[in-house]
């Protein structure tokens, strides 16, 4: 880049990604990575539960520590019918007489 123009817009660029919080930073991988890695740091910088999955995801598998307790729980809790007020409840039956 030669352009003053152009500088200044990339220092424009990158300030601007450094106080939404992003960091630009480079990695060694094989070339054949390429796309993963980029699919990964896209998904990564996306807000939202899928992001924080997928980030959970990663730290565990490259931790290679074993899943928290407590994970279907949270499953559960993140449930779209949480507050749906369904009914549940079963009717109690005594059951059948059966003669021994």
């Amino acid at each position: 880049m030669s352009n003053a123009a152009q500088k200044k817009a990339l220092q424009n660029y990158r300030a601007r990604l450094s106080q939404r919080g992003f960091t630009r930073f480079e990695i060694t991988a094989l070339e054949t990575d390429r796309d993963l890695f980029r699919s990964l740091a896209r998904r990564l910088a996306e807000e939202g539960p899928q992001a924080e999955q997928l980030r959970a995801t990663v730290q565990t598998a490259v931790a290679g520590e074993p899943p928290k307790p407590g994970g279907i729980l949270a499953a559960l809790r993140r449930s779209p019918l949480i507050g749906a007020d369904l009914d549940l409840s079963r009717p109690r039956e005594e059951g059948r007489k059966v003669d021994l």
